[in-house]
Formats: C-alpha cells, structure tokens, sequence
C-alpha cells in the first residue's frame, strides 16, 4: 500500500483537476481492491465528488437519439433548425446550451464548404507620364453639409506630379458644370492629352465627348468595377477626406470651397507626396534647379 499511496500521491500532484483525481480514487478501487474512503483520502478528492453521478444521463441520451435521427432525415439541417425542433415542435424543455453541448459531442456540426478563391492577375501598376498635361484623372465625391444637405466635388489631378488642379464644390455638378471647370483650369495649365474618368454620369454623357473632341483632349474611360485602373485620383481623394473634409463641419457652400481652395495651395505646394519620392507637386513640376533658372530669368 505505500507503493499505491506514492504513485497516486505523485499523479496527485501533477494532476490537480478534480476530474483526474475522481478517476484515479476509481482505478485504485477497481485495480487494488482499496475501500472508497481510503481510494478518496489518497486521491484527495471528496466521497460525495466520487459517488456523484449525473442525473441527466438518460434524457442526454434521448436528446442524442433525437439529434441524430433528425440530422439523418434532414441533412442540411444544422443547430438552430434542430434546436427550435426539438423545443417548439417536439415540446422538449431541455435548452439551447445542453443540447449544443451534446450537439457539438456528436459532431454533427454542418460542414460549411469552403469559398473557392480565385485567383485574380495583380493589376498593373499605373504609367507614369513623362511630363504634365499628358494625362489628368478626374473623379467625383459627396458630402453633407451641417444641415444634412448633400454636396459633391469634383476634383482633377495631373498624374504626372499628382498635383492638384482643381476642385470644384456644388450641390449638383452636371457635364456642363464639369466642362466649364476644365476650361478654366486649361486656360493656366494648359490642354491635356487624356482624361481619365470612371463611367459616371457626367462622363457618358454625350456633352462631355463633343467638348473633348473639339479640343483634341481624349477621353479615357475605366472598365466597370476597376477603380485601381484610376488609382491616382482614388488616392487623392482619400487625402481630400482625410486633410480637410472629415476636419470640419461645413455650413454652407461658399465654406466647402473656400476650404478646398486653401488646401489645394498648402497640398501642391508645402505637403510632400509619397507616391512621387516625398516631395511636393510643386517640387516635381519644377525641381531646384529649374526654380533657379525660373527665378534668375
């Protein structure tokens, strides 16, 4: 017996669980023919943990019958359905803890199959031009004022030093609105060679075509549900939101632009933009030593 006592006494001390030390008072009884009491002290567990027994035990099994007999009639029916069977077609009481738990024992659980991932080609990465004005991307934004009225912008980007060129702030943009904006910023930057756009509205319509056509300017649309195809001008306007948009609580209109104004000449000219080597659109356009020579003539 003082073998018996060490070994259980180690186990004990390894173990720790009432649940292994009821099993071990089990095995010393059923193995070395010990009394319970005895089995109980050594294992330190209680005789009332030892002869405890589950009083459930025989509606777990009719709640274990009745789940595999109904996900065997009905294969796709998985915990809810049989839960809300058993408990408001059947009339059973039991609740939707004890029989998951026995749901889950059984290993019912529906297979939920995988989603199949396809596997999409990296889109390319965007050219950059070699100068300005040989490609502009135009794209669109809505907000709401205080007051809960919506406004848009429109906003223009060179692609070349992502410089901005203009946004334009209303609560309706039409293409005649859009082609007055183009006009105005052509007159100081001068005629771009392509015009990227999504295919809103504005873009479609046969107004936008016509004036573009008169001005040798193309228009270039991207394909449906591919913004990274205008991925320039998606990311200024993440900017346009971010910076300024989301800062503020705008009142009116005038407001809009006024602050679309102010950030436009901080953004081309003091922000420095990642995406050209950290510096400003400014600084692309006319690097040091162009603004030398600019100054001196």
């Amino acid at each position: 017996m003082f073998i018996l006592n060490l070994g259980l006494d180690n186990q004990v001390g390894n173990g720790g669980r009432k649940a292994h030390r009821r099993e071990m008072a089990e095995k010393a009884v059923a193995r070395h023919k010990v009394s319970i009491a005895r089995a109980c002290r050594v294992s330190g567990v209680s005789e009332t943990c030892y002869r405890y027994g589950p009083m459930l035990k025989a509606e777990n099994e009719e709640t274990a019958d009745l789940l595999v007999g109904l996900t065997d009639a009905r294969k796709t029916c998985g915990f809810d359905l049989c839960f809300l069977h058993l408990r408001n077609v059947k009339g059973h009481p039991w609740n939707h803890k004890r029989v998951y738990r026995i749901y889950c024992a059984l290993k019912l659980n529906l297979r939920i199959k995988p989603r199949k991932r396809l596997r999409r080609d990296k889109p390319g990465a965007l050219a950059v031009p070699e100068a300005p004005n040989i490609t502009w991307s135009m794209d669109f934004m809505a907000e709401r004022l205080g007051d809960g009225r919506a406004f848009r912008l429109l906003n223009v980007l060179d692609d070349f030093n992502r410089e901005g060129l203009g946004i334009e702030v209303d609560f309706s943009l039409p293409a005649e609105r859009v082609i007055r904006s183009l006009d105005r910023i052509i007159e100081w930057r001068g005629k771009p060679g392509t015009i990227r756009v999504d295919i809103g509205p504005e873009y479609i319509s046969g107004k936008l075509p016509i004036w573009a056509e008169k001005q040798g300017i193309t228009i270039k649309h991207i394909q449906p549900g591919q913004p990274p195809q205008n991925a320039y001008i998606k990311r200024y306007n993440r900017t346009v939101r971010h910076d300024w948009l989301d800062q503020y609580i705008i009142e009116t209109i005038e407001e809009a632009q006024d602050f679309a104004t102010q950030w436009l000449g901080t953004y081309n000219n003091d922000r420095p933009n990642m995406g050209i080597g950290g510096i400003t659109p400014a600084q692309k356009l006319f690097p040091k030593g162009a603004q030398s020579d600019k100054m001196a003539a």
